[in-house]
């Protein structure tokens, strides 16, 4: 059995890494759509080892299904891929469509800047 300080000690690490309203970077997207496929080849694959995966781990959303009700604040796309970075019911920025892995990773860069403004203010 641990002690209180074991918890304590536990939940401060867990706040750095895991900070309260954790943000989240979503995926717009839809059977059939060949940007998203590259994107699925290119860069999904590694983005959940990266810090940018860490710090607004990727959820797709499905623009043919039903909008999830806990995303009623974001404005719907047609145009698929389109990333979303949310964080704490509001949206910080997008990305529309795939431009390749290299300048992907140069926009998500800015809308990850984003995050660290929201820490300062």
């Amino acid at each position: 059995m641990r002690g209180p300080a074991f918890y304590l000690v536990f939940l401060i690490f867990a706040g750095t890494i895991w900070p309260a309203g954790a943000a989240e970077l979503l995926m717009l997207e839809q059977p059939g759509c060949p940007w998203c496929a590259r994107f699925n080849e290119e860069i999904a694959p590694a983005y959940a080892k990266t810090q940018e995966g860490r710090r607004a781990p990727l959820r797709r959303v499905d623009i043919t299904d039903a909008w999830p009700p806990d995303l009623d604040f974001i404005q719907r796309e047609r145009f698929t891929p389109t990333f979303v970075l949310v964080e704490d019911g509001r949206e910080l920025g997008r990305i529309r469509g795939y431009p390749g892995d290299e300048f992907f990773w140069y926009l998500l860069g800015d809308l990850i800047a984003k995050l660290d403004e929201t820490v300062r203010e």
